[in-house]
C-alpha cells in the first residue's frame, strides 16, 4: 500500500512506502557507481599521460639534435665528440640511457640526428617499442 501527498502549492509531494520512507531508496549510489567508474578514470589519465610522454619525447629529440649540430658546427677540433656531448647535455635520465646520437658533415652543413625511445609510465605493464627521431643541421663555420 502506497500513499501520495499533495498540496495545494506543490502538487505531488513524492511517494511514501509503507513504513514511511520513500520508495526506491537509493542512497549510496553515486558512491557506487564512482566505485565502478574509477578504473576508466584511472586508465583514462595513464594513457593521456603516456601521449603526454610521446610529446615531450619529440620536443627533446628535435632540441637535442639541434643543440647537437650548432656544437657540432662551431668545434674546432673533435667536431664529432662536441655533438655528441652537446645532444646529450640536456637530456633527463630517463630518455638518456636509450639515447642514440648519429652527428657528421652534409653537403656546407653538420648534421645531426638523435633516436630517443619513448619511456614507459608504469613498466613491465606493457611495452611501448616507439623511437623519436629528431634531425637538425647547422651551417658550417670554416
Amino acid at each position: 500500500m502506497t500513499t501520495t501527498t499533495r498540496t495545494a502549492r506543490t502538487g505531488i509531494r513524492g511517494l511514501r512506502g509503507l513504513r514511511g520512507r520513500p520508495r526506491g531508496d537509493d542512497r549510496g549510489q553515486t558512491s557506487v557507481e564512482f566505485l565502478g567508474m574509477t578504473p576508466f578514470i584511472i586508465l583514462i589519465m595513464l594513457v593521456l599521460w603516456e601521449c603526454a610522454l610521446i610529446g615531450y619525447t619529440f620536443s627533446l629529440a628535435g632540441n637535442a639534435a639541434d643543440v647537437g649540430a650548432r656544437k657540432g658546427s662551431g668545434a674546432e677540433y673533435g667536431a664529432d665528440a662536441a655533438c655528441r656531448a652537446g645532444a646529450m647535455k640536456d637530456l633527463p635520465d630517463a630518455w638518456s640511457g636509450a639515447a642514440r646520437v648519429d652527428c657528421g658533415r652534409g653537403a656546407g652543413l653538420y648534421e645531426a640526428r638523435v633516436t630517443l625511445k619513448v619511456p614507459v609510465l608504469v613498466p613491465g605493464l606493457f611495452d611501448l617499442d616507439i623511437d623519436i627521431d629528431g634531425e637538425a643541421g647547422s651551417a658550417l663555420e670554416d
